[in-house]
């Protein structure tokens, strides 16, 4: 089994982000793979079903995005899961706009809702799909990752979370390394 975990914040004003493009990869993967994500579970909106022949959890943390440990930890303890079987996908300031950097394992690096996870479950030995929001060019971070795609990277931004929902799919079918093989770039 896969726990896959798309980081974001919960609300109508969050939609559409910089900040919840793991959500938007968990949305595009349950339209895809006819696994609804409604169920309130684990501090967060859940959906069962499967990828290829393997077993998958789909989850949108309910959390906010600082407190997403709080639903992974639950989840993990649940089904006793090791690190391994828990994919992450975020958004990442240091990863150019529209690029994937794909990992087995890590730090958080600057990412708050990253840092709740690792200290949450006591390990950074999970992997991630980090898909980069570029850092502002002038102005606060909160309100660049708080804020939407401009019209002209709109378009460019739906190719990334297409290609990071099937890169997760590879993640799932093929591994790791064939995912980083195929998509970091």
């Amino acid at each position: 089994m896969f726990v896959i975990v798309g980081l974001g914040n919960p609300g109508k004003q969050y939609a559409g982000t910089r900040h919840n493009v793991g959500f938007d990869v968990i949305d595009y993967l349950s339209e895809k793979h006819n696994i609804p994500v409604n169920k309130v579970k684990f501090k967060g909106l859940i959906g069962e079903g499967f990828i290829g022949n393997k077993k998958v959890l789909l989850v949108k943390p309910q959390t906010y995005m600082n407190l997403s440990g709080h639903s992974v930890l639950e989840i993990q303890n649940f089904y006793k899961l090791n690190p391994e079987q828990i994919i992450v996908v975020y958004d990442d300031i240091d990863v150019d706009p529209g690029k994937l950097r794909i990992r087995s394992k890590g730090s958080a690096g600057t990412h708050n809702g990253m840092r709740s996870i690792i200290y949450e479950i006591q390990s950074d030995q999970f992997p991630r799909v980090r898909i980069g929001v570029g850092k502002p060019q002038k102005g606060d971070l909160s309100s660049h990752v708080l804020g939407r795609f401009g019209k002209e990277d709109q378009e460019e931004m739906a190719i990334t979370i297409g290609n990071a929902a099937a890169a997760v799919e590879v993640m799932i079918t093929e591994g790791v390394n064939a995912a980083m093989n195929k998509y970091n770039g």
